[in-house]
């Protein structure tokens, strides 16, 4: 079988190296924290960012990124959206001129505003997909069922890619708008995080549900001005990735937002994490691309306020419901 390099061992890159050694496929992780390529490798367990999981026996993992692409034909990103472009610096020298490179991680650079595939191409010449859709790590981990998007530009290697990740557990779709298909991905996070302070505040299911289809509207008139198609973000990559992160409590941006809800600082709750909520740093990007291409964008201003001009998060509230009345799509 194809020999895979998944690059980053947090939660998602390790349950997704896991949902691929388990098909059979020859999987290296690379993990930064050498004590943690060592407890996969010693012990089949990532304590750290994937608690009780156990990894299957043929899962290797180390902590040299060029030992992990050796002969890889499929290279994985799944590292912070922040920084992709330093990793993939590092190693695009080391990466085989035929293989496939698949982002699975969600986020818009910020400074550039360019998506993760686009900071990938700018960096390597082989082709450049992207995994994306609602997928909690824990849950693939554990087998449980899992829908997802695919996007690439080229037809073919959609097809092969299908086939590549396609499980009992794990039915994978194509689609060929990369660009709406990452925007979804990288949007619901804000959006989630506005979730999380509603559900903090204790404002109820209707709140929730606001939030979440007013959010998407934003999502979709970015997207649109931006280039991708509309109904790309009623998708999987979309609506389905947008529910999943406003409503589950393993979401990272969820219970960033929810921790704020209840009163707590950014600083301290980041500080208490293990791993990143990319909905903060995209908060910047969102903003500016909303600024860029002169869209409205009002959950994702507030939320914008709450993380980085320390408004208070009752204040954001009245700040959505006093807006200007107008019509639902207009």
């Amino acid at each position: 079988m194809s020999y895979i390099a998944v690059i980053g061992a947090g939660s998602w890159g390790t349950a997704m190296a896991a949902l691929l050694a388990n098909k059979g496929y020859d999987v290296t992780l690379w993990a930064r924290e050498p004590e943690v390529a060592k407890e996969i490798n010693e012990q089949g367990t990532n304590g750290q960012f994937l608690p009780g999981v156990t990894l299957p026996d043929t899962l290797k993992a180390t902590d040299s990124i060029a030992e992990a692409l050796y002969r890889a034909r499929h290279v994985l990103c799944a590292v912070p959206s922040q920084f992709v472009r330093s990793v993939f610096t590092e190693v695009s020298e080391s990466i085989e001129p035929e293989a496939i490179v698949v982002s699975l991680s969600k986020g818009i650079e910020k400074g550039s505003l360019l998506t993760v595939s686009q900071v990938i191409k700018q960096l390597v010449k082989n082709p450049v997909a992207v995994l994306s859709g609602p997928s909690f790590a824990k849950e693939v981990a554990r087998g449980l069922p899992t829908a997802m998007t695919l996007a690439v530009e080229e037809p073919s290697l959609g097809l092969l890619l299908q086939e590549v990740f396609n499980t009992s557990q794990l039915r994978v779709y194509t689609h060929d708008d990369v660009l709406g298909v990452e925007l979804g991905g990288a949007l619901k996070n804000v959006i989630a995080i506005a979730s999380g302070v509603a559900d903090g505040l204790g404002l109820g299911y209707n709140a929730r549900a606001a939030l979440i289809t007013r959010g998407l509207a934003e999502m979709v008139r970015l997207g649109v001005a931006m280039g991708a198609s509309e109904k790309t973000f009623s998708g999987l990559s979309g609506m389905g990735d947008l529910v999943l992160t406003c409503t589950g409590p393993l979401s990272r941006n969820y219970t960033v937002g929810y921790k704020l809800g209840q009163g707590m600082k950014l600083r301290e709750i980041l500080g208490e994490m293990r791993e990143v909520a990319e909905g903060v740093e995209t908060a910047v990007s969102a903003r500016a691309l909303a600024e860029k291409y002169s869209v409205e964008m009002p959950i994702v201003q507030e939320v914008y306020s709450v993380l980085y001009e320390d408004k208070p998060p009752e204040e954001a509230l009245q700040s959505l419901m006093s807006r200007t009345l107008k019509e639902e799509f207009a």
